[in-house]
This record gives structure tokens, sequence and C-alpha cells, in this order.
């Protein structure tokens, strides 16, 4: 293994009869994701992913959201708010989604 790389040995693990590996030594907790890569040699690289709801994804892809909203969560912290009353007028029965 090239340690040059930016990889560390950590130690050796071998696959069980279903063809899974134990990563727990390398950090790897329950539920982590990764992006699996595979070289002509056969090493592979797992990537850490962060999954982000669809939902969300806007708030990561426009900027000027995500410093606004930045700004939101600042203000509301730091008690910079004024009420603006019950919005449950607004409320409707009917779901959106």
């Amino acid at each position: 293994m090239d340690t040059n790389s930016g990889f560390k040995p950590m130690g050796e693990v071998v696959a069980d009869e279903r063809g899974r590996l134990a990563f727990g030594k390398a950090g790897v907790r329950r539920d982590d994701r990764y992006a699996i890569a595979v070289s002509d040699d056969g090493e592979i690289l797992l990537t850490p992913l962060a999954t982000v709801p669809r939902r969300e994804l806007l708030v990561w892809e426009d900027k000027q959201l995500r410093e606004s909203l930045a700004k939101a969560l600042e203000q509301s912290a730091s008690g910079e708010v004024e009420s603006l009353g019950s919005f449950a007028r607004y409320a409707d029965d009917e779901s959106d989604d």
C-alpha cells in the first residue's frame, strides 16, 4: 500500500461468509455511508458521505439562501427576534404534499 498518498495502515480484516468486512478499527460507525471506488489493482477507496434530504438540497445549492439562513439562525440564537403573532390562520387542514 502506498502510504505516501495520505493513507495509513489500520490493520487487517477478513471477509465473512457473505463477503462483508468490519471497519470498526477505522472508526466506521453504524449507519455511516460511503461511496466506494475500486482501482484496476483492486484497491478499495471508501469516501465518507453525508446524505442531504432533497427538500434541504436547495439550501446547499444556493449560497445566498444559505447565508441568509445562517444570519437568521444567528439572530434567533442571540435573541434578535420580533414576534409576529400566530400564523394559525394561514394553516389549512389539507396537506400540500
